[in-house]
């Protein structure tokens, strides 16, 4: 050690003067804390503190079911600020200590976040099944020129593998009730040994699960209208699918607790509603991992996502999800209810029960509607789910599919669920086509065009110009030269 350095370290009897000086601050410290929080004993002594007297009653919010003013554990009043001449000092005090930037804030969301002023990603489409106007169901107003049957989550803009739970999509066919849920119940019923009913607050005493799982609708990625147009971005190829962490109990547990007798095969489940929608279930997804729940993204159900409850079939298509369930018949027949869908083949041929959703990807950036603005590096991000498990691999070709590369699959990786990839690129400034497609874990994978237009036992013109549900072909992105991304449907 240099001299430099040593005339740098205090002596001994200095370092014991400075730390009981530390600790003679530090209990000074403590005694003001506790002085300031024995004054504050008394919250009049504080600024913020608003007495019951003079709180604006109309924007106390009150209970939905006693209509009496709402109250926290400790007795205060719940209160909504916005628009309350105490809110409309605290922007003045906030400007004022703060400058023009602080005091701005409009609304009281303390109670119940927001998002930032400058977000501004929205669910697409209408609100569904009017049947084109022409049915006698009731359709709000949208100003979109192209039909479509759902409220389309938006995926282009999805940031990791949840959809956040106001973006999830819906396709109600139908306006939404309003269901008391402590007057909702489910019953079970049919060949089994204990028939029962339950309330809410039975089922939320039961064993319970949180998994996460996609929702997607049976005609999500058709080659319908929006998927085949050149300025479709990913939530118009992809809008009827969401993946959210489902909170509730395994439907295994409750028929095993009512006892299902020999020779059931099916169950068919009912919704509350009007439009009382139900679906006949094959009795092995209830064993398996079928579960009713009333939870979604750590809180209650949204009520378009079929508040109180809902049954949520991990890998089959959305429509048999049924929302606001409240009735399941386990038996030994299958029956064919009026929203049962069918595919029809070149053949003449029908498949009533294919309920399973295929492996689908999609490159989210750089997609459809967006724009490159540099040469270089990017990193291309995407999500892959499939029906039949968890995704093992995804595959993403810079080149229009004369070669592939393995993409970087990132965890964790949760079954029949969105799962991440990325994939390093430096484009060159020169026009391309991008694309992915996966395999899942029971090596499943997607199919080019050609090879699914042959399957489907189609000419490749036919293929193209038809409606195929289910369809599970790569989604490409056209890139030109000034980086525009448009879709390159059918070019792999």
């Amino acid at each position: 050690m240099s001299s430099e350095e040593k005339e740098k370290i205090p002596p001994r009897s200095s370092r014991r003067r400075f730390l009981r000086q530390g600790a003679a601050l530090a209990a000074m410290t403590a005694a003001g804390m506790k002085a300031a929080l024995a004054q504050n004993e008394d919250p009049n002594q504080r600024t913020d503190y608003v007495p019951e007297k003079d709180v604006p009653q109309d924007h106390v919010l009150h209970d939905p079911w006693t209509g009496q003013p709402m109250r926290d554990e400790e007795g205060n009043l719940v209160v909504d600020w916005t628009g309350t001449p105490q809110w409309a000092k605290y922007q003045e005090n906030a400007q004022e200590m703060g400058g023009g930037r602080y005091g701005k804030i409009a609304k009281d969301t303390r109670l119940y976040g927001t998002r930032s002023r400058f977000v501004t990603t929205y669910r697409r489409g209408v609100d569904g099944g009017s049947g084109f106007g022409f049915s006698g169901t009731p359709t709000a107003p949208s100003a979109a020129k192209t039909y479509f049957f759902s409220l389309l989550s938006p995926i282009d803009a999805q940031l990791g593998v949840i959809t956040p739970s106001g973006l999830h999509f819906t396709d109600e066919h139908g306006e939404v009730p309003e269901i008391d849920p402590r007057q909702h119940r489910l019953t079970i019923y049919g060949m089994v040994n204990k028939p029962v009913t339950l309330t809410m607050e039975d089922l939320m005493d039961l064993p319970s699960v949180s998994r996460v799982h996609t929702m997607e609708c049976n005609s999500d990625g058709e080659t319908r209208v929006l998927r085949k147009a050149s300025w479709a971005a990913a939530g118009h190829c992809f809008g009827e699918l969401s993946c959210t962490e489902w909170t509730g109990v395994l439907v295994s547990t409750l028929l095993d607790m009512v006892g299902v007798q020999k020779g059931a095969k099916w169950f068919y489940a009912s919704a509350a509603d009007e439009y009382n929608q139900t679906w006949a279930v094959p009795i092995w997804k209830g064993m398996d991992d079928a579960l009713i729940a009333y939870g979604q993204n750590g809180e209650p159900l949204r009520v378009e996502q079929g508040f109180p409850i809902r049954l949520v079939l991990p890998g089959f298509q959305g429509t048999m999800n049924i929302k606001r369930l409240r009735r399941i018949k386990v038996t030994d027949e299958l029956t064919l209810f009026h929203r049962m869908y069918a595919e029809v083949n070149p053949e003449k041929k029908i498949t009533w029960f294919r309920f399973e959703m295929p492996p689908q990807s999609c490159i989210l950036r750089p997609s459809g509607g967006q724009r490159l603005t540099r040469k270089g590096f990017h990193e291309i991000r995407g999500i892959a789910w499939s029906g039949g498990g968890k995704i093992t691999k995804v595959e993403v070709t810079v080149d229009g599919g004369k070669s592939w590369k393995e993409a970087m699959v990132q965890g964790p990786v949760h079954s029949k669920a969105h799962t991440r990839f990325t994939f390093p690129w430096t484009w060159n400034g020169e026009e391309t086509i991008i694309a992915a497609r996966c395999t899942d874990e029971r090596g499943s994978s997607q199919p080019t065009t050609p090879e699914a237009a042959q399957m489907r036992k189609m000419d490749l013109a036919t293929f193209k110009s038809s409606t195929v549900q289910r369809n599970n072909i790569p989604q490409p992105w056209k890139i030109d030269r000034d980086g525009k991304v448009t879709n390159a449907i059918f070019s792999i």
